[in-house]
């Protein structure tokens, strides 16, 4: 990592003629692409380091091209000569997403979604204009192939991890039958293809949009979809076609003629059936094969998601096998397997979650319960190895980013989770009251505290589990 910093150091003495101050990693995300923030004066932008040379200057082209035209989206500051590194505008840390949970289904976030399906129709058309789409990261359309492509992501990744009896050839002769229908539109534009509201940045009450580079020709439906059905926003169906009609009427307004609203609703539903698979399949990739946390902990709420498009909603071609196999994946059986067992108020389990330091002994189990899970955190680059950090604890904010961006302690506590969850869930099953989880470093203040909180949090979110953390070496914390 030192290099990449290094790196960047240098890309920014080339762009602004000084050295900046600070440079910090940022959280990986879903993509292999590392994201660090740079700071100087009062001042911060973002480098992105990315080997796929090709998918930078994708990103870069678009970002260009759409900034040409005044659209939401981050001006491109400095390029190394390789383009495996760029310096772009710090738009914040603030998602769409973010505001939603923050202010819930009220009018503040029904005007942002607003904002946003406004911007999207302006990026969409008139960003469409004079695009080089030969320039495009894989295909140039989002024709027949791409829509094939997504449908066989979601049949690998998620439908055969359920190892359910289905006609394969009935349903992908349904699977052909389905893309040639959705490529029959005329409404072909830019398409962002992955227009969702952690990708959308809110900044002073305005929008912004970022992780374009996968964009391409394709229906306008598509992205519409995107962010009207993502399972973690949760809109309600009355905001969806309220949004929907709104997102028609701004169209309406850039296009020479007004849309037919019947064959674009219906079309339109046939997208979102196709969404709603490609984030089940990428779900199952990330989530079922790679084991990422945040994305198991997705899966039932994408499956609700689509077991109410299912029930409530009709694309306009039938398709026999895959629409009986839908019934089958989204019924409640099959969200059942995904869906974590929860504790309510009448639940005896309690897990007192411990950090300590192994120049002293190991906490103990009084409850008779004979001890419980122990986690050698050490094996972690020690943050109190560093005078910046060494009168903070694994509570504070500036420990707990370094932990996350500097070292392997993401990793670590997934793999924890693995292993406890499966004896919670058992425990939750059987009744039983009480369980144990320490984790222990050398000075039980840094490494060891933040993942006994962080494992608490995991618990309370996940089961409603009560959690008691308890820091065993608290009394000798350097202050």
């Amino acid at each position: 990592m030192q290099h990449v910093t290094d790196d960047i150091k240098a890309l920014f003495k080339e762009y602004k003629n000084e050295e900046p101050h600070r440079v910090e990693k940022l959280q990986q995300s879903g993509s292999d692409r590392t994201y660090y923030r740079i700071y100087n004066n009062n001042e911060t932008y973002i480098a992105t380091h990315n080997l796929n040379i090709k998918e930078s200057n994708t990103f870069i082209y678009f970002s260009r091209h759409f900034k040409e035209r005044g659209l939401p989206v981050p001006a491109i500051y400095a390029v190394n000569a390789d383009s495996t590194l760029y310096i772009q505008e710090d738009l914040g840390t603030e998602s769409l997403l973010n505001e939603l949970e923050k202010h819930g289904h009220e009018e503040y976030s029904n005007n942002l979604f607003k904002k946003s399906l406004k911007q999207l129709a302006n990026l969409q058309i008139k960003g469409h204009e004079g695009l080089d789409y030969s320039r495009c990261l894989t295909a140039k359309e989002f024709g027949k192939q791409a829509i094939l492509s997504d449908l066989l992501y979601f049949k690998y990744y998620f439908l055969d991890t359920l190892k359910l009896p289905y006609d394969k050839t009935a349903i992908l002769e349904d699977f052909d039958a389905l893309s040639t229908y959705l490529t029959r539109t005329e409404y072909k534009y830019f398409m962002f293809r992955d227009f969702q509201s952690r990708n959308i940045i809110v900044r002073d009450g305005e929008v912004y949009f970022i992780d374009y580079q996968g964009g391409m020709l394709g229906a306008l439906q598509y992205d519409v979809a995107s962010l009207l059905w993502q399972a973690k926003a949760e809109l309600s169906d009355e905001w969806k076609t309220s949004l929907l009609e709104y997102y028609m009427d701004e169209i309406d307004e850039l296009l020479e003629a007004p849309v037919d609203r019947s064959i674009f609703t219906g079309q339109y539903n046939g997208y979102v059936l196709i969404r709603l698979l490609q984030v089940m399949g990428a779900y199952g990739f990330r989530g079922l094969f790679e084991r990422k946390a945040h994305f198991l902990s997705s899966i039932p709420l994408a499956l609700k998601n689509l077991q109410w498009f299912v029930n409530n909603k009709r694309v306009g071609i039938v398709t026999p096998e895959f629409d009986r196999v839908l019934k089958i994946v989204t019924g409640d059986d099959i969200i059942n397997r995904f869906e974590p067992v929860q504790a309510d108020e009448a639940t005896p389990l309690q897990v007192r979650v411990n950090s300590f330091s192994y120049k002293n002994k190991l906490p103990e189990d009084e409850t008779g319960n004979g001890g419980g899970f122990v986690f050698d955190c050490r094996g972690i680059l020690n943050p109190g190895r560093f005078d910046a950090f060494k009168k903070f604890t694994g509570r504070d904010k500036n420990v707990q980013d370094f932990l996350e961006q500097q070292t392997r302690m993401t990793e670590f506590l997934n793999s924890v989770y693995d292993l406890i969850d499966i004896t919670v869930e058992d425990y939750l099953q059987r009744g039983f009251g009480n369980l144990m989880i320490s984790f222990g470093c050398t000075g039980g203040q840094h490494r060891s505290v933040y993942a006994s909180e962080q494992t608490a949090r995991h618990l309370r979110n996940k089961y409603k589990i009560k959690t008691v953390v308890t820091h065993h070496n608290e009394g000798n914390w350097v202050r």
